[in-house]
C-alpha cells in the first residue's frame, strides 16, 4: 500500500531539505512523540548504513523497526528502508525547487506485508484508504512544521 504527500513551502530547496535530512532533529521529534529511538552506526555492525531502532507503541502493542538510509542525495532526495515485526517499509523524501524563495516535499511512504496476517491488514485498510490518506497529509505536515520549529 503506498501513501504519498506533497507539501509546498516558502523556503528555499536547500533550506528545506536540510531540514528534512538533519536526522539529529528528527530523533528528537520522534522521541517528543513517545518513540524510543536508537542508533545503529556503520562501526557497530559492519555492513550496514547508518540507521534506526525504533519502539514504538501501535494499537495496544509494543512495536520494533529498524530502518536504514538507503538514499541521500544532497540537493533533492533521502531514502530509508527496513523492517518491522510484520511489514517491509519505504520511505522517500524528494525535494523540488520551484523557484528561489519556494520549495514542495514529495513524501512516499509504501507498505508491504510480510506475512498473511499483515496481508490481510493491509486489504482491510484499503477500505479505508481516503480517510488514511487524509491522517497522512495532516500527520506529515505536522512532523515537518515540528522540525520546522525545532
Amino acid at each position: 500500500m503506498k501513501f504519498s504527500t506533497r507539501i509546498d513551502t516558502a523556503m528555499p530547496a536547500g533550506n528545506l531539505f536540510d531540514i528534512a535530512g538533519d536526522f539529529c532533529r528528527s530523533e528528537r521529534a520522534l522521541s517528543a512523540r513517545g518513540v524510543l529511538v536508537r542508533r545503529i552506526e556503520p562501526t557497530e555492525e559492519p555492513g550496514a548504513g547508518p540507521g534506526w531502532e525504533l519502539e514504538f507503541n501501535w494499537r495496544g502493542q509494543r512495536r520494533t523497526m529498524r530502518l536504514a538510509v538507503t538514499r541521500f542525495d544532497r540537493p533533492s532526495q533521502i531514502g530509508l528502508e527496513g523492517p518491522s515485526d510484520q511489514f517491509d517499509l519505504a520511505i522517500n523524501m524528494t525535494v523540488v525547487d520551484l523557484s528561489r524563495a519556494k520549495s514542495r516535499l514529495l513524501f512516499e511512504t509504501e507498505v508491504r506485508p510480510r506475512n498473511m496476517r499483515a496481508r490481510l491488514l493491509l486489504q482491510t485498510a484499503k477500505l479505508g484508504k481516503a480517510q488514511l490518506d487524509r491522517k497522512y497529509d495532516q500527520r506529515i505536515a505536522d512532523f515537518l512544521t515540528h522540525l520546522r520549529a525545532a
